[in-house]
């Protein structure tokens, strides 16, 4: 949940080597796309921590930083770069899936797509660390990049050839290339920002991240929009996903290394490297010996679940095409709104890390609870066999209110859960597999409700637990032995 994470700090036990944790700030989401994730980057790690990390080491010291000044550009624009990158390539595919079924009447090879996905990226989640030490940002993220244009294209293709395979290809091609793409994104995010401000830097990333969902939800809604009546999107649906993708694809190659990126305050970026693909392995595989982890293994489990009720069964089953087009700009919309205000609640709203965390994960079970006691009572009104007519934002009036209404407090839940680098990357796609066969498989809507109600409300007494035992009030002097620029020369991967 998005409510520890922005609190939780290992503490290190060693003066003599202290070295920064770096986390990768991923969504929840969705390994393509979707969700939110927290920044641990301001901890401080143990050294026996069993937590996979990346730590810095310091660039090329034969380049005179005057050099450097005089050759590229501030911090800041990279960091915008790679936020339009993700706007292109996996905010599309956050719209594309959130149509339900892929923007198709029947949701089976979406669904088929999905679980490939899920499982080839629980796998390349960990791997992509590696790729990109060898890789770099640049190759490695537009590599991953070029799969969400197949991923797209092979819609396009089931558009008129109603055969499945190459969507389930294209789905486990797309869950290597995500690993790849957030590998990239977790090690920029990690090493361009100045320490003072990796907070605003990564609000900005995410804030231009989730704009598109929302203005890939135009893409649908605009060239569906007279056909009221139509049960899958038109070719051009699938070529404007397309055209984002390709754009995105090519604006990754003008990511610049760390090395040669100079900060707004003349300082060197952090040179990021992943620890090795075994560490990282092995570490992960700790995790599920750890009690801290294990506390959080049910937000992970649940956290990406409930997307195929959420998507096919309520975004595709109530509405028509266009109406699904225009729910998710809102949707995707009402996760920039739930980041900021929970984000608010647990940076501001208190002195203490420990209130702020109860708090959070108070108001965040409140409104959960309200949500899904909200999707029970309309789901009780319908089931496969007993679909109700397609509601339309138009010709439907006040029809339309309540489950659009609906649809929107889901994103809003969404925002308040979030990835985990590594294991909770792990629990979260093995999770997410099952839950698209769950739905493939026509189990009844109000069990999948639900198992979906249980999961997340499962979730916050143990949440709360870890806050009281895990999550320790800030000591003055914390920020400062944070500092990257502390750091010596010889730092290595954990």
């Amino acid at each position: 949940m998005h409510v520890i994470c922005s609190l939780y700090k290992a503490r290190t036990s060693s003066k003599q080597e202290k070295r920064l944790a770096v986390r990768s700030s991923h969504q929840k989401s969705h390994p393509a796309g979707a969700g939110n994730s927290f920044d641990c980057s301001k901890g401080r790690q143990e050294q026996k921590s069993p937590l996979p990390c990346m730590v810095p080491r310091s660039s090329n010291p034969n380049v005179p930083l005057s050099e450097a000044n005089n050759q590229h550009n501030p911090d800041l624009t990279w960091v915008g770069l790679i936020g339009i990158v993700c706007f292109c390539c996996p905010g599309m595919f956050n719209a594309l899936t959130g149509m339900g079924g892929g923007g198709q009447v029947d949701p089976t090879a979406a669904n088929n797509a999905n679980t490939a996905l899920y499982t080839t990226f629980a796998v390349f989640g960990v791997l992509g660390g590696g790729i990109y030490n060898i890789l770099g940002p640049r190759f490695t993220l537009a590599a991953g990049c070029s799969t969400y244009v197949l991923y797209a294209g092979s819609f396009l293709y089931y558009n008129h050839d109603h055969h499945q395979a190459f969507a389930i290809v294209a789905g486990a091609i797309l869950g290597i290339g995500a690993g790849f793409l957030w590998a990239g994104e977790g090690a920029i995010m990690a090493s361009y920002p100045p320490p003072h401000r990796k907070g605003t830097y990564i609000s900005l990333f995410w804030s231009i991240f989730n704009m598109g969902g929302v203005i890939g939800g135009l893409i649908p809604f605009v060239l569906n929009h007279n056909r009221s009546e139509a049960a899958s999107v038109n070719d051009g649906t699938y070529i404007g996903f397309m055209c984002f993708m390709a754009a995105g694809t090519l604006l990754s190659l003008a990511i610049l290394p760390p090395s040669k990126v100079v900060r707004d305050d003349g300082t060197r970026c952090t040179n990021i490297k992943y620890s090795s693909v075994s560490t990282e392995v092995v570490e992960i595989c700790r995790l599920f010996l750890n009690w801290n982890m294990l506390l959080i293994a049910p937000a992970a489990w649940g956290s990406n679940f409930f997307y195929s009720y959420q998507f096919n069964n309520v975004n595709g089953a109530l509405f028509n095409l266009r109406t699904r087009g225009l729910n998710n700009v809102f949707h995707w919309g009402a996760q920039m709104v739930g980041s900021v205000g929970i984000g608010y609640i647990l940076d501001f709203s208190f002195q203490s890390r420990r209130k702020r965390g109860f708090v959070g994960i108070g108001v965040v079970s409140v409104l959960g609870t309200v949500i899904w006691a909200g999707g029970l009572a309309k789901q009780l009104g319908y089931s496969h066999k007993d679909l109700p007519s397609k509601l339309d934002f138009k010709d439907s009036g006040s029809d339309f209110a309540g489950p659009f209404v609906l649809y929107f407090s889901y994103g809003l839940l969404d925002a308040w859960s979030t990835g985990y680098a590594g294991f909770y990357k792990g629990v979260q796609s093995a999770g997410a597999a099952i839950a698209w066969q769950v739905d493939t498989h026509k189990a009844p809507l109000l069990t999948q409700l639900i198992v979906n109600w249980s999961l997340t409300t499962v979730s916050y007494p143990l949440l709360i637990i870890l806050v009281m035992l895990a999550v320790k009030d800030e000591q003055k002097g914390d920020e400062a032995s944070a500092n990257p620029a502390s750091l010596d020369n010889n730092s290595k991967p954990v």
